[in-house]
C-alpha cells in the first residue's frame, strides 16, 4: 500500500492537498477561487518537492502560483468592467 510507505511529512502534505482540492471545488466566487487556486498550486508544489521532484515543483510553482492566477484575475477584472 502506498500510504504505508509515506513519511509523516509527505502524508500531511498529501492530506492538505486533498483538503485544498475540496475547498477549490466548493468555492463559487471567481475572485476567491483564484486565491484558493494559488494556494492549491503552492500545496502541490510542496508535495512535489517533498516527493523528490524539484524540477516538477519549480514548473508547478511558476505555472500554478504565478501564471494561472494572474490570467484569471485579468479575465475576472475585464468581465466585471463590461
Amino acid at each position: 500500500m502506498i500510504v504505508a510507505t509515506l513519511v509523516p511529512l509527505q502524508a500531511t502534505i498529501l492530506a492538505l492537498v486533498g483538503i485544498g482540492a475540496t475547498v477549490l471545488i466548493l468555492t463559487r466566487d471567481p475572485l476567491r477561487m483564484t486565491i484558493v487556486s494559488g494556494v492549491y498550486g503552492w500545496l502541490l508544489t510542496l508535495l512535489f518537492f517533498v516527493l523528490s521532484a524539484p524540477d516538477v515543483a519549480l514548473s508547478m510553482l511558476v505555472v500554478s502560483c504565478v501564471g494561472y492566477p494572474v490570467i484569471l484575475l485579468v479575465a475576472v477584472t475585464r468581465s466585471r468592467n463590461k
